[in-house]
């Protein structure tokens, strides 16, 4: 008798595989099938079965084939066990509707000028005609509400879709929530990391953000908890790490960048921020003082080849601007929106080959910035 090819399938097709249901040949278990003769040759691919229910298997095949295509054939299976791929366990999020881009702005260092950064390329992002909103995520010490003289503020409850939201404060053209707002200003929040995270996922899951082409996170300074629930809360498509040339906070910078990239988080790093790269006087505009060291965050750019973005002067008026509450590049009379126009630039482009370049994540579809047409253009 002549065994075809097509015979031995169609039995196998009938033998059901253990515990996942489907049969052997639609689930992909046999890989190859050869005869020579009265000889069949079987291939099969298994995920980690037990022992006992291998040969049960192997016995159930040579009973099927015996019976339906030849009582005399000399079968001989090759079970071959693969371990099923593990899934990356990647940190992600789940996605808030109508927000196109999320970046965390971060430190590994306080007093770098983290805020301040964020607060100025908010405004400079609005100007260039994209919808904007900050998270002032520095749980223990928010500033953002601060820097926009939002001050004593409390955000409105509105009713979107039958549901109870926190509508976000605006003001030059960002909107802002702020654990701030919730707290008195010389009231400490003495809260465990449990706490913090629930606040702040209050903040960004039951607030009415609206449209954004842009939602920057303010961290807060370091690696730890609130960190963790961000990008566990949020799929984010990037980071901005800020650091001045000085090598105790570049140490700590290197840290910021390092758990970003870590496997089971991995955001991409956008770009390194250098602030108070060198102070120029007021009486002496031609000479630049590097008071904290020279290029040292552009060369951390260069070692851990993450772009580099702009480096910004220590400059007085920056610091005045934040303590009154109009972000410096608002300032007519200043050419410190110069630098911060450069600065943007460079981070939106970053972010279109980000997401031209890498998949989109798990929790969001990312799609073009819908908005900025200035920067489009």
């Amino acid at each position: 008798m002549k065994i075809t090819k097509e015979a031995v399938i169609e039995s196998l097709k009938t033998i059901s595989l253990p515990g996942e249901g489907g049969n052997l040949v639609d689930q992909g278990v046999v890989s190859n099938i050869m005869i020579f003769g009265d000889q069949v040759d079987i291939d099969l691919q298994l995920q980690n079965p037990s022992l006992q229910a291998r040969k049960k298997l192997e016995v159930t095949i040579l009973k099927t084939l015996h019976e339906q295509v030849y009582e005399k054939a000399k079968i001989k299976i090759n079970t071959k066990v693969t371990a099923p791929s593990k899934p990356q366990d990647q940190i992600k999020g789940k996605p808030i509707q109508g927000i196109e881009n999320i970046i965390a702005i971060s430190s590994g260092k306080g007093g770098v000028g983290k805020s301040t950064i964020t607060a100025n390329l908010a405004v400079t992002l609005s100007k260039m005609g994209c919808k904007v909103g900050i998270l002032d995520a520095d749980i223990y010490g928010p500033s953002i509400p601060t820097m926009f003289d939002m001050e004593g503020a409390r955000p409105l409850s509105v009713q979107i879709d039958g549901k109870s939201k926190m509508e976000p404060i605006e003001n030059y053209g960002v909107k802002v929530l702020s654990i701030g707002f919730f707290t008195k200003p010389d009231q400490a929040v003495v809260w465990r990391g449990p706490m913090a995270a629930k606040a702040l996922n209050q903040m960004i899951f039951d607030a009415a953000w609206g449209d954004l082409d842009f939602l920057l996170i303010d961290l807060p300074p370091g690696t730890g908890d609130i960190h963790l629930s961000i990008v566990q809360s949020l799929p984010l498509n990037g980071a901005v790490v800020v650091s001045t040339p000085q090598n105790v906070a570049l140490a700590d910078a290197k840290k910021g960048i390092a758990m970003f990239q870590q496997e089971s988080i991995n955001v991409p790093v956008l770009g390194i921020v250098e602030n108070m790269s060198y102070f120029t006087p007021a009486e002496l505009p031609e000479n630049k003082y590097s008071i904290f060291g020279k290029k040292g965050a552009e060369y951390l750019a260069k070692d851990k080849e993450v772009p580099f973005l702009g480096a910004l002067p220590l400059v007085q008026s920056i610091r005045e601007a934040a303590d009154f509450g109009r972000p410096a590049v608002l300032q007519e009379q200043s050419n410190l929106s110069e630098y911060f126009d450069e600065i943007t630039k460079k981070l939106v482009s970053q972010t279109l080959l980000r997401n031209q370049n890498l998949p989109p994540t798990k929790a969001v579809e990312i799609t073009n910035l819908v908005g900025c047409e200035a920067i489009k253009s």
